[in-house]
């Protein structure tokens, strides 16, 4: 079977490389190959500062209004086609329709409306001195880059555009080679909806062409999601040009259950925060700190919710509320924490393997995975997992543990319950 290539969007439009290279997109429910895209070659990275330029000339020309209003209609074309986007989420990430055709389209179209509104309000200010009085304005800073992540592809790159093109910036995207479909349908929709061409264009590739946009003079800012050794080569490149940099990199929140908490409640929490997107989300609570007195009934309800309530399967099938992680790779990453947990001395409660489902048995599943007798120095309470791994530990009381919930390399998130 022919499969489908997709070409970098520049300009308003399809474009083809000069290279002739391409790289293969896999659905991680099924271990194949859906689609191919081309890599963004020499020719694409000189297109795409040039198209960034034109098209940055005529949208910071436009009011802010003018701008508002061709940004709601894209919101309310991503609206209209949720399921088609949705679709195309699941197949690239692996994570299940029930998930992606209620949060991730949504959630995208809710940041870039949010942005459109304020762009008419955003305004310098006046202020007094020696009896006569200066002004500042805002003005926007040029070519914006953004670099995205596998886990919500659409919808960071939605988080990317929505406040890059409100303030009059124009952006060159570069999606996760693992995900870039949903990028190419976004510029797609923003030039139906009568956004200049050039104002967002997509590029394709893997780290290089990141770091190409990190190192290039032309560009602003940079806006990078991920994890944090990429983010930190990302921010030194960033650096040589001295470009404003904003970084969403890893997690290994702490989620804080108290003995007065509503127990049903922190356990939706704790699956939630693990096991949602595959434990596949840089802000899930991955250490559960639970305290001791209401440790057996949290445990008690965990499991048996865990155990009961997850289905397993084929992504795009309704009924599946847990899907595949996203590559061969990643997959025998998660297990090889597992296996290091076990080493270490935690117990495996829960999970901890594998697992091929009927309707989707080539797919890179792992059970939903549930630590105990876990300590603050084992690896899997200190590196992030990305994986449907949660660790148990047990604390005595407030200060104990918002020492050790501190205790982190990483500071993304946390959440208490009580």
């Amino acid at each position: 079977m022919l499969l489908k290539c997709y070409k970098n969007f520049i300009n308003g439009a399809y474009l083809a490389n000069s290279s002739g290279e391409t790289f293969e997109v896999i659905n991680p429910a099924t271990g194949k190959v859906i689609y191919q895209v081309e890599v963004a070659d020499e020719k694409i990275k000189q297109q795409a500062i040039t198209s960034a330029q034109q098209g940055f000339a005529k949208w910071s020309a436009m009011s802010a209004t003018q701008r508002s209003r061709l940004l709601l209609k894209a919101v309310a074309l991503l609206r209209e086609r949720n399921d088609e986007l949705a679709k195309i989420e699941v197949l690239d990430t692996g994570k299940p329709w029930q998930e992606a055709s209620v949060v991730d389209v949504e959630s995208g179209a809710d940041s870039i409306e949010f942005f459109a509104g304020l762009a008419p309000g955003i305004e310098g200010n006046q202020q007094p001195i020696d009896g006569d009085f200066y002004y500042t304005r805002r003005d926007p800073l040029g070519i914006c880059a953004g670099i995205g992540a596998w886990n919500y592809p659409l919808q960071i790159a939605c988080w990317k555009a929505a406040p890059a093109l409100a303030c009059g910036n124009s952006m060159i995207f570069k999606p996760s080679e693992e995900t870039p479909l949903g990028a190419l349908k976004l510029a797609e929709i923003f030039t139906e909806a009568g956004i200049p061409d050039g104002v967002f264009n997509v590029v394709q590739g893997a780290g290089e062409v990141g770091a190409w946009l990190s190192h290039h003079e032309d560009i602003a800012k940079i806006s990078f999601t991920g994890e944090v050794n990429t983010g930190k080569k990302a921010m030194t490149a960033a650096a040589s040009t001295l470009k404003d940099v904003t970084m969403e990199l890893g997690g290994k929140s702490p989620l804080i259950i108290f003995d007065d908490a509503d127990i049903d409640n922190a356990v939706s929490a704790a699956m939630l925060g693990n096991f949602y997107t595959q434990g596949e989300i840089c802000t899930n609570g991955t250490r559960v700190f639970v305290q001791k007195s209401a440790y057996p009934k949290f445990i008690e309800k965990l499991v048996q919710r865990t155990s009961q309530n997850i289905i397993v399967g084929d992504p795009m099938a309704p009924e599946t509320n847990f899907g595949a992680l996203i590559s061969r790779k990643h997959f025998n990453t998660v297990l090889d924490y597992i296996k290091v947990g076990v080493k270490e001395g935690a117990t495996l409660l829960h999970g901890g393997k594998s697992i091929q489902p009927e309707n989707a048995s080539e797919g890179y599943f792992i059970a939903p995975t549930i630590f105990t007798d876990c300590t603050d120095e084992m690896t899997i309470c200190r590196e992030e997992i990305f994986g449907p791994v949660m660790s148990i530990l047990t604390f005595d009381n407030e200060d104990e543990v918002i020492n050790r919930a501190n205790s982190t390399k990483y500071g993304l998130a946390a959440g208490v319950f009580t």
